[in-house]
């Protein structure tokens, strides 16, 4: 099993409307009113081929939507119950007319999440709103990944993400999602990326031959790990409601 944290973005906020309130409400352990609570919508993750070589697959994007109902949104993915500020009470996945780097048409996962207005979160509810914080990332595990080379499971073939044969990159689809763990409210440091970010959260399986180690060699981790830090985060402007 396979590990992962993506980096996403919160989109412009909307009203809540009565479907809305009764989703969230199925959640709630009490009846809410539309003015107790704060929605908004998140961009989750796509099916573009990034940074580091790997995709999810449009089914992996469908399985995650159903995984993602009812995860908590907390701060710099610290899993403690004081941090815990948001909801996703829905989730879909959207087509977008634009088409991937694979071929096929581009899609991504949309979530939206609520948190109780008050005096604790009107100071995160202000920031949102000012844009300021607009980053989140979402951490998942998935069960295989597949070379688009020969389409064998990532390992096992000599294939390397990255690397080109006959003209053709080798990239990783993410098949077969099997946990979604929740989604944290990141910080943006000043590396800028015009696309979604994916960095590896460690702990999992061994990583099928990055870029830049060979399998099975002691570099790997220390180069992971500083990737980590480098490009965790991001910043996109979005112009969706």
């Amino acid at each position: 099993m396979n590990e992962f944290f993506k980096a996403a973005q919160i989109e412009k906020t909307a009203a809540v409307d009565e479907g809305d309130l009764a989703l969230i409400n199925a959640l709630a352990r009490r009846p809410l009113k539309a003015e107790e609570v704060y929605t908004f919508p998140v961009r989750l993750c796509d099916n573009e081929v990034d940074r580091d070589f790997e995709r999810f697959s449009r089914p992996a994007l469908e399985k995650l939507a159903e995984l993602f109902v009812g995860k908590c949104g907390i701060f710099d993915h610290q899993w403690t119950a004081m941090g815990q500020t948001a909801r996703l009470y829905k989730t879909e996945v959207v087509d977008e007319t634009t088409v991937t780097s694979a071929g096929d048409s581009q899609c991504y996962l949309k979530g939206w999440a609520y948190m109780l207005r008050g005096e604790e979160t009107e100071p995160l509810i202000a920031q949102i709103e000012a844009g300021i914080k607009k980053e989140v990332s979402v951490g998942c595990a998935v069960a295989r990944s597949v070379c688009s080379i020969c389409g064998q499971e990532a390992g096992r073939c000599a294939h390397r993400r990255g690397r080109e044969y006959d003209g053709q990159l080798c990239y990783f689809t993410l098949e077969d999602p099997t946990d979604a763990y929740e989604w944290s409210f990141v910080a943006v440091p000043a590396q800028r990326s015009a696309g979604i970010i994916k960095s590896k959260r460690y702990g999992g399986g061994a990583p099928e031959g990055p870029p830049g180690g060979e399998p099975g060699s002691d570099t790997w981790q220390d180069e992971a790990l500083l990737e980590l830090e480098k490009s965790r985060f991001m910043e996109v402007t979005s112009n969706e409601t």
